[in-house]
């Protein structure tokens, strides 16, 4: 939608209200206000209680308030970036890549862990740059991304490839879980699979990944 604060930003909002969406973006949230205003207008639109808030952090003032503007707000589901807009506002040179942008995404990624909210990376503009795009999704999810974001269908694939869980990556996940439960049953606190030792840490994980491959594979089916 346009920015609450816009001449556009409550019609925006009280048309999402009534659209049955699964959610809504925000743009350019700079402080607590912007998304407490957002709220108020879906409430008096008659929103669901419960339709999900996204936020987009793509201008310097909004990230560096990232972690306030994510306290005490349960509504805020995901933090998009918007790379974009931000490398403008940073003045980073064209085609420079994205050395640049790493303290900003690395500052949002801490702030959307330490409140438990998902953070999706940036767009790549250049439909025509294949390798480029790989490279930035692939950049995106060592980073810790949960996923990207996309501007035209033929970026799908390869975001999913990247973003997404394999087989092999659940079969692993699946192994990890059954030799934990294992040595539970046994009374033993910890375990061993493929030459690794295995803790609560290592099995949370494994539980994340066989959650996200079921979500996915669902949404296959």
């Amino acid at each position: 939608v346009n920015a609450p604060d816009s001449p556009w930003g409550a019609a925006d909002l009280a048309m999402v209200a009534r659209s049955g969406a699964n959610g809504v973006l925000l743009p350019k949230v700079e402080s607590p206000a912007t998304l407490d205003l957002a709220l108020r207008q879906l409430q008096a639109a008659g929103a669901p209680a419960d339709l999900p808030v996204w936020i987009m952090a793509e201008t310097p003032r909004g990230i560096l308030a990232l972690d306030h503007i994510l306290s005490n707000q349960p509504r805020v589901a995901v933090v998009v970036m918007g790379t974009s807009d931000l490398a403008k506002d940073l003045r980073l040179p064209a085609g420079s890549g994205r050395t640049g942008l790493q303290h900003a995404l690395g500052h949002c990624m801490l702030a959307a862990r330490a409140h438990g909210v998902d953070i999706i990376d940036g767009v790549h503009v250049a439909l025509d740059d294949d390798t480029g795009f790989r490279i930035a999704c692939e950049q995106g999810r060592e980073l810790g991304f949960d996923g990207k974001s996309l501007i035209h269908p033929r970026q799908i694939a390869v975001a999913n490839e990247c973003f997404g869980v394999t087989a092999a990556a659940a079969a692993a996940a699946s192994e990890i879980v059954a030799a934990w439960q294992s040595a539970r049953n046994n009374g033993q606190g910890i375990t061993v699979v493929r030459g690794q030792l295995i803790e609560q840490l290592h099995v949370d994980e494994a539980e994340r990944v066989l959650a996200l491959y079921s979500a996915t594979q669902a949404l296959q089916g």
